[in-house]
């Protein structure tokens, strides 16, 4: 499959890679067609590793992960262009986050989320929120826990959905939990709050959520 990945940070580069090995041809967009980090990641993954700028990955890409700054995600998307975007699936990764105060805080949240945001702006675009609630690390590898853990999904298109709960369970996830709708979202960012106190707590420890069920 052809994929973009939107973004040369760390997130974007921990999925490219992991999706080049899973044998995907991946494209890296970036603000720029030499962006040095784009290119030095595409040189070092092989054949099917390339970059380019957000609209040449977009257009290359049957799916297309956003692994943007959260707040400039929307220009990064506009810059990808609606026409290179419409009727594929979107992955949101991005995580409106700002810590220009010195304290983390959302940039939106409790009536609004970005991957509402994100499908407003794109309506023509399948928006499945995805794998923005764990390390990125644990992203691409699961198994790094011992225990059973949960990701979740939101969207409002069930086929789009469908295909990124395959997408990550060829990433060893094994519990996937769909949310509901492009609106559930709002849980899923708001819990970069919980993750980021986590964080404090267990500095340099992995972690996860899971959810249990009252026995049956």
């Amino acid at each position: 499959m052809k994929i973009a990945v939107l973004g040369t940070g760390t997130v974007g580069k921990n999925l490219a890679t992991k999706l080049v090995q899973l044998g995907h041809e991946v494209k890296m967009g970036s603000r720029t067609a030499d962006n040095k980090s784009a290119a030095d990641w595409a040189k070092a993954n092989g054949s099917k590793a390339s970059q380019g700028t957000f609209a040449d990955a977009a257009a290359f890409g049957e799916i297309v992960f956003n692994c943007t700054n959260g707040q400039h995600t929307l220009d990064a998307l506009r810059s990808a262009g609606e026409k290179n975007l419409n009727n594929k699936i979107l992955v949101d990764v991005a995580n409106p986050l700002d810590f220009s105060t010195g304290e983390l805080k959302l940039t939106v949240s409790n009536t609004d989320s970005l991957g509402e945001q994100v499908q407003r702006a794109f309506p023509n675009v399948k928006v499945v929120k995805a794998l923005n609630t764990v390390n990125t690390d644990i992203q691409v590898n699961p198994s790094l826990l011992a225990d059973e853990h949960d990701i979740f999904i939101s969207g409002n298109d069930a086929e789009a959905k469908a295909k990124v709960t395959a997408l990550l369970k060829s990433f060893g996830w094994k519990s996937i939990i769909d949310l509901g709708g492009i609106k559930s979202a709002r849980g899923q960012e708001a819990l970069l709050l919980l993750f980021a106190s986590l964080s404090n707590a267990l500095p340099g420890e992995y972690f996860n959520y899971r959810i249990v069920r009252k026995k049956r």
